[in-house]
């Protein structure tokens, strides 16, 4: 897979940050407020260097149930502190009570008429602290960040999509061909993803350059672009919506390749086919190509050149990415969880 490509990049930024539990903290944003009645028990819950996976697993276990009977909507790193909302039924509310891990605090609870299910969150929160900032580069960090969040930032699959050293691309064009089969219904559906969003990533960054090649680094619009309104509803407009564009009422989007998705057509299908497999038949879909992050707020404190950047991302988009495109480097996952902090 080749390398990121960002917009509105400065000469590198030089600083560190790491995924620890103390450097990355992330919130969930639910989709839309509980209704503090109903059948299921809705647990806002705070994990420490968990998977999502992982916690639902010691509450199945605690409550003697199925993992499956666990709601959540959406998945968050393990080396990290992290607060997200589960469900429950809400028979378990007594037992609850009892619940002891010193990895998971419950932080509250309420009613809700339906369990969650994956994707139900608006978006995610993020803490995250820079190391080895100084007083110069903690002004061109924060100005960078709202010129992105102006510009809008690629909607790249950051490096934890793919795996440690991208093994797991590999892994699932084999599958893919044919020469491996993979039993397991999770692992399959999880490389799946994986080569649809390495398609992504390669067709994003082609239109990143373009976009600097053609138009001074603002992201290019072509004819034939499929766009997604803030309802969700996709489209393919007759006429490029430059205005609505700038306003971020519509966002261009790219092929996350399968059956039964809406392809571009005319010049951004030219782009398109060639990061596109017409023959797979799992599910397509549509990701935006930009994102607009919000609610920035930096602090620096400068006897410890750290600067601490909270932010806040739709569902799906990568605070890593973020980063990169700040600072004008791509990261892997040894860049981020090194044991101790080097210079």
């Amino acid at each position: 897979m080749r390398k990121r490509e960002y917009l509105d990049t400065t000469s590198e930024i030089s600083f560190k940050f790491y995924q620890t539990k103390d450097d990355f903290i992330v919130d969930e944003v639910a989709l839309s407020e509980f209704k503090g009645k109903g059948n299921y028990l809705i647990l806002h819950v705070k994990k420490v260097e968990l998977t999502t996976w992982d916690m639902v697993a010691i509450f199945a276990e605690y409550l003697s149930v199925p993992a499956q009977k666990i709601g959540y909507a959406g998945l968050k790193d393990k080396y990290a502190t992290t607060s997200q909302y589960i469900s429950v039924d809400a028979s378990y509310e007594k037992m609850l009570k009892k619940f002891y891990n010193k990895q998971i605090r419950i932080l509250s609870t309420t009613r809700h008429s339906h369990s969650i299910r994956m994707g139900d969150l608006s978006g995610n929160r993020f803490s995250i602290n820079l190391h080895f900032v100084d007083n110069i580069d903690s002004g061109k960090i924060e100005k960078c960040a709202r010129k992105i969040a102006k510009n809008g930032l690629p909607n790249y699959f950051g490096y934890q999509r793919f795996g440690r050293d991208n093994d797991s691309i590999q892994q699932a064009k084999d599958m893919i061909k044919g020469d491996i089969f993979i039993e397991d219904t999770k692992i399959k559906n999880f490389l799946i993803s994986i080569y649809q969003s390495a398609f992504f990533n390669d067709w994003l960054r082609e239109r990143v350059e373009l976009s600097y090649e053609k138009n001074d680094g603002k992201f290019l619009l072509l004819n034939g672009d499929v766009y997604i309104s803030k309802d969700k509803k996709l489209s393919t407009p007759k006429i490029m919506p430059k205005r609505e564009f700038e306003a971020h009422k519509l966002t261009p989007t790219g092929l996350l390749c399968g059956r039964d998705v809406f392809r571009a057509r005319d010049e951004a299908r030219e782009i398109e086919k060639e990061y596109d497999d017409e023959f797979l038949q799992e599910k397509g879909y549509r990701r935006e190509a930009l994102i607009y992050p919000k609610d920035i707020e930096c602090n620096y404190v400068k006897k410890e050149t750290k600067l601490n950047i909270s932010f806040t991302l739709p569902k799906g988009s990568y605070a890593t990415v973020f980063l990169e495109s700040i600072a004008n480097k791509n990261y892997t996952a040894k860049d981020v969880k090194a044991k101790t902090k080097q210079k």
